[in-house]
């Protein structure tokens, strides 16, 4: 009797290893996967500077410039896998807010303005490895379509971009679509649930169109009109937590 129960803390031992050495199948052909989790965008942003395209002062001011943001939101992801190393993944998420801030002549403003972002994107990926392997890199590329919303100027750019006369301005960001680069990695933790980190880099640029009204004195000079280009190129971390069903 006594020697029976000495094996079995052997025999709890082999089971634990067996059951990490077993085959997850986690992500296989015809497998559909939900990730939700932290998208953390970094632009490596740059601005062309503002030029005045009407009215009083007009022509190109190069060292009007501006900054982007860091930004973070809530994401999701729906991955269907149509081989066991093939899959289309759709992005989406909460759009994140960036902060638009002054450089160069302009910093001394502050915060110029924020919008926020939205950029659902479709992306194809490659997972090596096989289906029954628990840790699993990927690599991919797709597109997504880029659009702004809630965008806004501070009171101190209005003011400056309506002459300096308390007036008001707005501004309209322009859409487009952008190529999306990726490359992360899976770990399955058993058949249902898994860990994912990605890196993706998006060449994004947008032209924003900035309308001021000048007030009082100045309001006879009609809508002054300004143009910039912002390039974004943001650096999109996203850690998250998967479920296949």
């Amino acid at each position: 009797m006594q020697k029976q129960f000495s094996f079995l803390p052997k025999i709890a031992a082999l089971s634990v290893m067996a059951a990490f050495a077993a085959p997850v199948m986690a992500q296989s052909a015809g497998s559909n996967v939900v990730n939700v989790g932290w998208f953390h965008l970094q632009p490596q942003d740059s601005s062309s500077g503002l030029t005045k395209l009407n009215g009083p002062q007009a022509g190109f001011f190069p060292n009007s410039t501006s900054t982007v943001s860091n930004a973070d939101t809530l994401g999701i992801a729906f991955t269907h896998f149509f081989t066991d190393n093939f899959a289309v993944t759709a992005d989406l998420g909460i759009p994140p807010e960036f902060k638009l801030k002054g450089t160069g002549d302009l910093q001394a403003l502050g915060e110029l303005g924020k919008a926020k972002q939205w950029s659902p994107a479709i992306v194809a990926k490659w997972y090596f490895g096989g289906a029954q392997d628990a840790f699993r890199p990927f690599v991919g590329a797709g597109v997504t379509y880029v659009w702004y919303s809630d965008v806004s100027l501070s009171q101190a750019f209005q003011n400056r971009a309506s002459l300096n006369s308390g007036g008001t301005a707005t501004a309209n960001l322009s859409s487009s679509w952008a190529p999306v680069l990726t490359g992360g990695a899976t770990y399955a933790f058993n058949d249902r649930w898994s860990a994912s980190l990605s890196v993706s880099y998006i060449p994004l640029k947008t032209d924003a169109d900035i309308t001021a009204n000048p007030a009082g004195g100045f309001a006879g000079l009609g809508p002054q009109r300004y143009k910039t280009t912002i390039t974004l190129d943001p650096i999109v971390t996203f850690l998250s937590v998967g479920y296949k069903f």
